[in-house]
């Protein structure tokens, strides 16, 4: 496991994956050296992130050319703060969906509903993305936009 560089220690980081419910953007080469970036649901476990997405998406062609990865798990509204980084992919099977389920659960809140329908058709074959950090960096930028983030009790 690197070390955590940046603002936050690593109980802080890890605290921060598993309660954030923003998608990780990922990043990848193409096969043909071009650049490819998408948004994937995830879990953090033991150092690792989770994502799934379908055995026929163009990302599972790239990341089997090239396992090379840049990612950032990071707030949408100030103050912005967050975990980027860099690692390696490898791609397994998702025996009987668990995974999917797992983030139908954390982002939906459950599988009663037709996108969960969908994904979970017994003819679509899912895949999971298991994404090894080899860089890890921290950011909190709270302090420097206090008076510039919107808060409950107003701006």
């Amino acid at each position: 496991m690197p070390a955590w560089k940046g603002a936050w220690s690593e109980s802080e980081a890890t605290a921060y994956l598993r309660e954030s419910t923003v998608p990780i953007r990922l990043a990848c080469r193409t096969p043909s050296g071009g650049l490819w970036m998408l948004s994937l649901w995830y879990v953090y476990h033991d150092g690792e992130f989770l994502c799934a997405t379908g055995a026929d998406a163009d990302v599972v062609r790239y990341l089997e050319a090239d396992a090379g990865v840049a990612f950032e798990v990071s707030d949408n509204e100030p103050p912005y703060r967050g975990v980027r980084g860099s690692g390696t992919v490898s791609i397994e099977a998702d025996e009987g969906k668990t995974l999917l389920r797992e983030l139908l659960e954390r982002y939906l809140g459950g599988t009663d509903n037709s996108l969960a329908d969908r994904l979970l058709d017994d003819d679509r074959e899912e895949v999971a993305l298991r994404i090894t950090p080899e860089k890890l960096y921290t950011w909190d930028f709270t302090d420097r936009m206090a008076d510039a983030a919107q808060t409950d009790d107003g701006p």
